[in-house]
């Protein structure tokens, strides 16, 4: 008689061969942010020297003072707008793209799924092709030159829509919708006490994602808001870096100073995105 024993699964572990090519995508990865921050805490010399310096210096404060006090860049101002812009497009994303995906994947109603396919046709249309468009739209508005031509354009996005279609799909199991429905409970009710709370690693992801890309957009700010006083802080770092001659120690210790925001984010919400990616691969 054969016995059937139940064993644990067995952690699988890589050799070193997985660890030494991990760390080394990791040095190649954060190479470039480590070089960052060593131009923006050295000087002239060492910057235009040869063989290039790998250790950090003492001047972050130096240059960061340089960059914050410069009277024709308004340093400060960018990154407040940044950051209004980014949070502001963030959650509206989050609450669009969450009710969106909720419908499309819970409601019935008439023409479901070729709304879903006019969504994701969508997102193989590049953004270039409707600058135009938008401007002219935008200054119609009479919004541009303002941060409402900014965020407005980002408040829902098709990749956000589909995104949060496929994971409540898939995490929210078409009962318990019909038994908060049994219960009383409307379409609103379901979305906020049922399907929020399950689907906030996703949340999470899709919060990073949009919050990254929008602090990170610089084509369309420049457009928009390129001859303000007061753009965005990759629109900011253009003009550091325009010029007959460019002080590179002070363009990095800008671009390190508009790095520090996404890192506390990362900080802050890491064990959320890696759970969140982590439920959507096992899913």
């Amino acid at each position: 008689m054969t016995t059937l024993v139940n064993r644990a699964p067995q952690e699988t572990r890589g050799n070193w061969k997985t660890y030494a090519a991990l760390a080394a995508f990791m040095v190649i990865s954060a190479f470039p942010v480590y070089w960052m921050f060593v131009i923006a805490t050295s000087t002239d010399e060492k910057v235009m020297g040869f063989p290039p310096t790998v250790i950090p210096g003492d001047q972050l404060l130096v240059n960061l003072g340089e960059v914050f006090g410069m009277q024709n860049v308004y340093f400060t101002a960018s990154l407040i707008n940044s950051v209004i812009v980014a949070g502001v497009v963030t959650a509206t994303t989050l609450f669009f793209c969450s009710l969106a995906g909720f419908a499309f994947a819970k409601l019935r109603f008439r023409y479901r799924n070729a709304l879903m396919f006019v969504v994701i046709l969508t997102l193989t249309v590049p953004n270039q092709l409707g600058v135009v468009a938008l401007y002219i739209l935008m200054a119609r508005l009479d919004w541009n030159g303002t941060l409402l031509a900014v965020i407005a354009p980002g408040l829902v996005t098709a990749f956000g829509v589909f995104y949060m279609r496929q994971f409540i799909s898939h995490a929210i199991p078409d009962e318990l919708i019909e038994a908060a429905r049994i219960d009383g409970a409307l379409t609103l009710r379901i979305y906020w006490t049922v399907v929020l709370p399950a689907i906030r690693p996703a949340l999470a992801v899709l919060g990073l994602l949009t919050f990254v890309a929008t602090w990170n957009d610089f084509q369309w700010p420049l457009i928009t808001l390129g001859g303000t006083d007061f753009p965005t802080s990759m629109v900011a770092l253009s003009d550091l870096a325009s010029g007959n001659y460019v002080i590179y120690r002070r363009v990095l210790a800008g671009a390190f100073a508009a790095t520090v925001p996404l890192v506390i984010l990362l900080l802050i919400g890491g064990r959320q995105i890696v759970r969140g990616i982590m439920e959507g691969a096992l899913k």
